[in-house]
C-alpha cells in the first residue's frame, strides 16, 4: 500500500501529468482538497473509488482516513492543487507517515505561477531585465512569514514577483512594492488561472488599485516584473548564429569538439 500525493494542477483538468493521472486511476482511495481541486480531476477515479474531500477535514482526520486505507492495503491518490512543493501542507502529511511507517510517492504538479504565465502569454525572465522569479505571499492565519522574507526585500532584487494568496492586501502589495519598481511596472493579475472562468487583469502599479474589482478572491495571482508584457529586450545568445555551443560547433577550434 503507497500514498500517492499528487499536485493535481492549477485547475484545468486535462492540466495534470500522465504519471498523476494513471495514479488516480488506480487507487481504490482518493483523498483532494475540495476547495481547490477541480472535479473534473476526479472523472479518472476507478469505479466504486472511495472518494473523500478533505477541505472541512482537520489533520488528524485525514491521517485516519489514510491509516484506514493503509489497514485495507489499499493505495491512495492524495491530490493537492497546483504543484506540491509550495504551499501544500504536504510536509506535515509526509511527517505523519513517516511516524506510522506509511510509504508514499510524491508525483509534481503544474503549479499556478506556470499556468499563469501562458495565459498572458509571456517568458518570465528576458536577457537584460529579469532572470529570477520569486514565489511569495503575505502573511496569512494558516502562516506566518518569516523574518526577512517581506516584499520590501524581494522587490530590492528587481526580481519577477509571483505573488500569491495576496489580493486581498492590494493596498500593502502596491505600497511596498512601487518604491522599488517605480508605478509604471507592469502588474498582472490572473484569477483562476486555466480555470474555464478564467480573468486576466493588467496594469501598472500606479493603475493597480483602480483597475481591480472586490470580485476578485484569494486565488488570484499577482505577477510584478519589469518582463510582463516586455517587447524590447535583448535576444538571448543561446540560439545566436555564432554562439559556440556543444551541440552547434563553430570554429576551426570550437569549444566542443566532439559534439554531435
Amino acid at each position: 500500500m503507497t500514498v500517492h500525493f499528487i499536485g493535481a494542477g492549477p485547475g484545468a483538468a486535462d492540466l495534470l501529468t500522465l504519471r498523476g493521472r494513471d495514479l488516480i486511476a488506480a487507487c481504490p482511495v482518493c483523498l483532494y482538497a475540495g476547495s481547490l481541486v477541480p472535479e473534473g480531476v476526479l472523472a479518472h477515479c476507478p469505479p466504486g473509488a472511495r472518494i473523500v474531500n478533505t477541505a472541512p477535514l482537520s489533520l488528524d482526520q485525514i491521517i485516519a482516513e489514510i491509516a484506514a486505507a493503509h489497514a485495507d492495503g489499499k493505495d491512495v491518490a492524495r491530490l493537492h492543487s497546483g504543484d506540491l512543493s509550495i504551499w501544500s501542507a504536504m510536509g506535515e502529511q509526509l511527517r505523519r507517515l513517516r511516524a506510522l511507517q506509511i510509504p508514499y510517492s510524491i508525483t509534481p504538479g503544474v503549479p499556478a505561477f506556470s499556468a499563469a504565465a501562458a495565459a498572458l502569454e509571456t517568458e518570465l525572465t528576458l536577457p537584460g531585465l529579469a532572470q529570477s522569479v520569486v514565489l511569495t505571499r503575505t502573511p496569512g492565519r494558516a502562516s506566518a512569514m518569516p523574518e526577512g522574507e517581506t516584499l520590501a526585500a524581494f522587490a530590492a532584487t528587481g526580481a519577477v514577483l509571483a505573488i500569491h494568496l495576496s489580493i486581498h492586501l492590494l493596498d500593502k502589495l502596491i505600497a511596498e512594492l512601487t518604491p522599488h519598481y517605480g508605478a509604471d511596472c507592469p502588474v498582472a493579475i490572473v484569477w483562476r488561472a486555466s480555470w474555464p472562468d478564467q480573468r486576466i487583469m493588467r496594469a501598472t502599479l500606479g493603475t493597480l488599485d483602480a483597475a481591480v474589482g472586490p470580485e476578485l478572491e484569494r486565488t488570484a495571482l499577482v505577477l510584478v516584473g519589469k518582463t510582463l508584457g516586455a517587447e524590447e529586450f535583448a535576444e538571448s545568445r543561446l540560439y545566436a548564429a555564432d554562439y559556440d555551443r556543444r551541440y552547434r560547433p563553430l570554429g576551426p577550434a570550437p569549444r566542443f569538439p566532439e559534439a554531435s
